[in-house]
Formats: C-alpha cells, structure tokens, sequence
C-alpha cells in the first residue's frame, strides 16, 4: 500500500521537512508554480484566495517546478524573493521540486495518478494553444503546465483537479474551497 498522501515530506522554503499533516487546514490547494510563464499573474489570484480564505482554514502550497519550457529557472531563494517582491506572496512556497518525468516528486506522482481528470474551460483555448506548439506530453495523467491545481479537504483527499487556465478566483474553484471550509 502507497503511503497517505497527507503524510508525504517535502521540503518547506527553509528546508525543514514537511507534511501536509504539518497544517491545520480545513482544505489544501496545490499548485505547482513558475516565475517565467504567462500564467505567472496567477499568484496575485492565489494571494488574494489565501487573504480570504486563511483564516478560514484554507492552506495554499505552491511548488515551483522547471519541466516546463523552464519557466522556473531561478535558485529556490530567487523564486522566494521574487514572490514576495511582485506578487506579496505570503502563502507557502516550498522548495522546488520535479512535478513530471524522471525524479518526479512522490507528492505529484501521488496527485496525479490520484486524480487524473482536471476540469478544464469549455473553450479549450488554453490547452489548443499547447497542443498546437506540442507542448502537452505524456501520460494522460501528467501534469499539463504550471499552475495545475489540486484541491484536497482535511483529510489530504484529492477533491478537483484544475487545469492551468482556470484562475484561481474562478467561481468554479472558490465554490469547491468555500464548500470545505
């Protein structure tokens, strides 16, 4: 048997050894994050979430992550410094870790193969534009970009998978947080 994924290490911004059982959250949002990327605006909707909801037991966990297109070249005290910088980031931005392919990090083997049906815009614009230039490979489970988000409840059960263009203030998302709260 695999082990709980609440209870899978990471390594926290200032490598300590972390858990998802090292928060007290009523709910979890994981996504793993870059500074390069056209989605990079995404944090200033993160922040606002974890604003909101924090206090309310919402727990974000960002994981940079350089598969793609290596978008999150930067050293992991670059990456802090430049989220808190422009986007005041004040959520958890853990150490960078491999989200797809060889070295994947346990937690997004543990993701994705948990869940692997993302809701996506109807339009599908986003993810045309990535299987237009062939930037979507592998598995059908993988992780497609940055900016992927897992919901989970208390428990560290996978409750959504979001596709990277579903921002994190869309209504979608913010019912299924504020259904867990």
């Amino acid at each position: 048997m695999s082990q709980p994924l609440n209870q899978i290490s990471f390594k926290a911004k200032n490598g300590e050894d972390k858990t998802l059982q090292s928060f007290t959250a009523k709910a979890y949002l994981i996504v793993n994050v870059a500074s390069k990327c056209g989605l990079t605006p995404q944090y200033e909707g993160l922040q606002a979430l974890y604003e909101k909801y924090h206090d309310q037991g919402l727990e974000i966990l960002g994981f940079p992550a350089n598969e793609f297109l290596g978008q999150e070249p930067g050293t992991d005290e670059e990456i802090q410094s430049f989220c808190s910088l422009n986007y005041g980031v004040s959520f958890p931005v853990n150490q960078k870790i491999v989200v797809k392919g060889p070295g994947q990090h346990p937690l997004y083997t543990a993701l994705t193969e948990g869940h692997p049906d993302a809701i996506h815009n109807a339009d599908g614009e986003f993810e045309g534009r990535l299987r237009q230039h062939n930037l979507i490979s592998g598995e059908a489970h993988e992780i497609k970009w940055n900016f992927e988000k897992f919901l989970l409840n208390a428990e560290g059960q996978i409750v959504a998978r979001f596709f990277p263009d579903i921002a994190p203030l869309d209504q979608r998302l913010v019912d299924q947080i504020e259904a867990l709260l």
